[in-house]
């Protein structure tokens, strides 16, 4: 109230200073220390008001500052009739509709009703009164944003007591916010791929776009342009007919729709799970899964409906058929063909058309097949084998009378060892001999003869004499023989007062070259 008397005199001052002393804007200005513009304003305001000077003796300030600044005239009510906003927001989600087409249909029923511009400011100022993960117009069926809970549940082991943190995948589809939540026990790639096969078959289809935030499991390099796609989740992506569209780097917008959604999840879920102890994974999900259910059904507070019945009109219609089959996980790797024509999945071989030694394949390995590509085409399928050290042969990948492409034979091989020694030789002969193909030992005889490059020939020849001598025909124990000095050490017949009872795993007193033993 001081600054407003303050500011009255101030006007009073201007127009005295005006009408009776005769002073210009600018002298009035300095004088009283306010802007000439300031000046100009109060005169033109006492010139409409009908204002001249002296004032009234009985003119109060207040009646002084109701001429000079009358309130603004009441604006008549808009009688025209509204429209439903929430409804205006929910309709732009589907496909292809606009808010030009929404006005025309609006029009159309309300003649004069608001024009097009009329439309669009009032359709603004509703939206940005919701809250911020609703104000982003996600067209049905189009996105789906995933990423993990920042808080975890903890699971106790009944029967030790110890406790551990178990992860919270969230997944949220654009239009409708429909929402599912999961607990796994880490953010591992096959918790993070089985986590969007079960939120698929969640939603009974597919979104035609994934979100996910950099996370490892899903993005192997982020980059703001061309982000490096796990190929294991592509290949996810790829059997589900969808794409995967990375958030960009640095850009929190692009992830607004799930952060909120996993702010509702550990509001609305974690935070009443807090209290209760749970001893399995299977126990903390269903615990989830009612509470997902009453946050799907629960009321939106601006908009119409709640999160089901958005899905159901906006998201469900729009999604992607499910597949025949659900994805079956499968990591993939990188192998080189040996010379054998054979690639290398967890100590087992399998083979691949001959005419693909040395060139670089991809490998799919689920838990049943090894499936091996090259450049884009299958070459190669298999039903896979956990026996290590064996191989996985068809015979159509191998060449005429088992002979390896490029002149490598069996024959060619003994040449090169025999160059060491005739034991070397005799050895290699005999690993070719113990495999069903010739060509199957080709990898274990190479590696043995590629041994005299680190020991030297005399040493690997009596290695070799010794691995002969114990009928051990494998890479594995001429390598050991060699690097416990063992090649070095007489080789005599044992003469043992107890003989050493027959076990498949006792190689005897030979095998160690311990006294008394050759």
């Amino acid at each position: 109230m001081a600054n407003k008397r303050l500011s009255m005199r101030k006007i009073k001052d201007v127009l005295r200073l005006h009408f009776e002393k005769g002073l210009g804007f600018r002298q009035i200005s300095r004088s009283l220390n306010i802007s000439h513009n300031s000046v100009g304003g109060y005169l033109r305001r006492a010139r409409l008001a009908g204002i001249s000077w002296p004032l009234p003796d009985d003119m109060t300030e207040q009646a002084l500052e109701a001429l000079l600044f009358p309130p603004h005239p009441k604006a008549k009510p808009d009688t025209r009739p509204m429209p439903d906003w929430a409804t205006v927001h929910t309709e732009r989600k589907r496909r292809s509709v606009t808010l030009a087409l929404l006005w025309e249909e609006y029009k159309a029923d309300n003649p004069d009703g608001l024009q097009y511009s009329q439309f669009c400011e009032r359709y603004r100022a509703f939206v940005g009164k919701l809250k911020p993960s609703m104000r982003q117009v996600h067209l049905a069926g189009e996105k789906l944003f995933v990423d993990y809970a920042g808080q975890t549940i903890s699971i106790q082991d009944p029967g030790t007591g110890e406790v551990r943190e178990a992860q919270v995948f969230v997944a949220v589809l654009g239009a409708s916010n429909y929402t599912f939540a999961e607990v796994t026990w880490s953010q591992s790639l096959p918790d993070w791929i089985g986590s969007h096969v079960r939120a698929f078959a969640f939603f009974g289809g597919v979104p035609h776009i994934l979100v996910p935030d950099n996370l490892r499991s899903g993005v192997s390099k982020a980059s703001r342009y061309e982000p490096e796609l796990n190929a294991t989740y592509n290949d996810m992506a790829r059997h589900y007919g969808t794409a995967v569209v990375p958030t960009r780097v640095r850009k929190p917008k692009d992830k607004s729709k799930v952060e909120v959604g996993v702010l509702i999840v550990e509001r609305w879920i974690l935070a009443r799970l807090r209290n209760l102890t749970f001893f399995s994974l299977l126990e903390a999900n269903i615990a989830v899964s009612e509470l997902l259910t009453d946050l799907n059904t629960r009321p939106f507070q601006k908009l119409p409906g709640c999160r089901r019945e958005a899905f159901e009109t906006l998201d469900l219609p729009a999604l992607l058929p499910l597949p025949g089959e659900q994805y079956e996980y499968a990591d993939w790797k990188l192998a080189t063909v040996n010379i054998d024509y054979h690639i290398e999945v967890d100590r087992h071989y399998y083979s691949v058309p001959h005419s693909l030694v040395k060139k670089r394949l991809e490998v799919r390995i689920t838990e049943r097949a090894i499936e091996c590509f090259h450049k884009g085409q299958r070459v190669a399928s298999h039903v896979r084998s956990h026996k290590k050290g064996r191989h996985t042969t068809i015979p159509e990948h191998m060449p005429k009378s088992h002979r390896e492409y490029a002149g490598w034979t069996p024959e060619k091989i003994k040449n090169w060892a025999a160059k060491i020694g005739p034991s070397v030789m005799a050895f290699v002969e005999k690993v070719m001999e113990s495999r069903q193909h010739p060509v199957q030992g080709f990898r274990s005889a190479m590696g043995v003869i590629r041994l005299a490059k680190q020991y030297d020939n005399p040493r690997l020849e009596a290695a070799c004499a010794r691995a002969l001598h114990i009928g051990s025909y494998s890479y594995k124990s001429v390598a050991s023989i060699l690097k416990s000095g063992l090649d070095q050490q007489p080789l005599h017949t044992p003469v043992d007062d107890a003989p050493t009872p027959a076990h498949g795993n006792l190689r005897g007193r030979i095998y160690y070259g311990r006294e008394g033993q050759c």
